[in-house]
């Protein structure tokens, strides 16, 4: 998009104030979560679950919003907001993570190359039924799906002030994580599974979580361990967001954050990716349950499939290509408990931090929309 030309240098002056007013404002604010709080919220999380919930629900102007007052009678149109949403701070990889992927290569470089790690971009061609830009990859044996059905179905989305507790974010399988560099290798040296929030899937929450704080959307993100043990895990989750929907009865979104593994054989991995907006980010795929076989008492599925094929197409159509396929399988994976729940996975474990993280704010762009255009907010 072609800068505007500005009319005088003292609206340019205005211009740049209130978006150094509002960054300010953002940063200071006591329920940011970003990297300069991991430690001590990590900390306090292995000792308290309670602690590791962090409530974030304040209301703060867009960038988007703030630039376009700036321009003090510039008219900015839908396509404009939209890029403008992805501002230069997203896309800019974020300093902690630079210095990750130094450290990483100081410490395994030099390391045995165990593997190839191969790119995929996902598309319709892996998909079993699509209407317009939505695909899906049915693998129910009893199943048949009707996409444009379902997404003329009701949307049970009921949401009167979007400012209180609206989503709720969390992760089943907290110590998922990532490769830290795009070369094309992985060494079984250095593992994917970390406790530190700072390269999990706390990190990916964090960023969905800032993109809907921007929207004055209120979302709590609960940031427990839930994988210590990994078998009942979901157990474990179903405990932690079961207690929190109770104490938030306005929560109508609850979206349980992993990331994929594909590992095609022990030397090869697959790893799903695009390319946003001249920038890599991990395809991120939504996974819709059923009832179907051994998964009993799911009566609502169809109501969450409605809310998961609504997302898709709203999250395809700003940011085509982002989404894989569907995967509608009979699973529950704790979606019964509110009729728009969901489970996102991010990219698998040989992406990197870096296009997960991207990712994460993508689709929490993508989420404040759907919200706004389903509640009128």
């Amino acid at each position: 998009m072609q800068k505007r030309e500005q009319k005088s240098p003292s609206l340019a002056l205005t211009a740049l104030t209130l978006v150094f007013i509002g960054l300010a404002a953002f940063v200071m604010n006591t329920y940011c979560s970003g990297a300069v709080g991991y430690a001590s919220v990590f900390s306090a999380s292995l000792n308290s679950p309670t602690s590791a919930l962090r409530t974030l629900m304040y209301s703060e102007q867009s960038a988007q919003s703030t630039v376009a007052e700036a321009e003090n009678g510039f008219e900015v149109s839908t396509e404009e907001a939209e890029l403008a949403s992805t501002s230069e701070s997203v896309h800019r990889t974020p300093d902690d993570i630079l210095l990750m992927k130094e450290e990483y290569r100081a410490v395994y470089g030099e390391a045995a190359h165990d593997g190839e790690i191969v790119p995929k971009q996902y598309t319709a061609a892996n998909a079993t039924s699509t209407f317009g830009n939505i695909a899906v990859r049915n693998t129910t044996p009893s199943h048949s799906i009707n996409i444009e059905s379902s997404l003329n179905a009701p949307l049970e989305l009921h949401i009167s002030d979007k400012s209180k507790p609206t989503v709720l974010i969390y992760h089943t399988h907290t110590t998922e994580a990532y490769e830290m560099l795009d070369e094309g290798w992985f060494t079984n040296s250095y593992s994917t599974r970390s406790r530190d929030p700072s390269v999990n899937m706390v990190r990916v929450g964090d960023a969905i979580c800032e993109e809907l704080e921007k929207q004055g959307i209120g979302v709590i993100h609960d940031t427990e361990i839930h994988d210590l043990k990994y078998t009942g895990a979901y157990d474990h989750s179903r405990a932690t967001i079961t207690k929190i929907i109770e104490d938030n009865p306005t929560i109508q979104i609850s979206i349980d954050v992993h990331r994929d593994a594909i590992h095609n054989s022990d030397t090869r991995r697959t790893k799903p990716v695009t390319e946003i907006n001249g920038k890599k980010a991990a395809q991120v795929m939504i996974i819709a349950g059923c009832q179907d076989g051994r998964v009993e008492h799911f009566e609502g599925w169809e109501k969450n499939l409605t809310f998961d094929l609504r997302f898709q197409q709203t999250a395809e159509t700003m940011f085509p290509t982002l989404m894989r396929p569907v995967l509608f399988s009979g699973r529950k994976y704790n979606m019964d408990l509110l009729p728009c729940s969901a489970l996102f996975e991010f990219g698998s474990d040989s992406n990197t931090l870096e296009e997960a993280e991207y990712s994460g704010h993508l689709i929490g762009q993508a989420l404040a929309r759907f919200i706004n255009e389903n509640t009128g907010g």
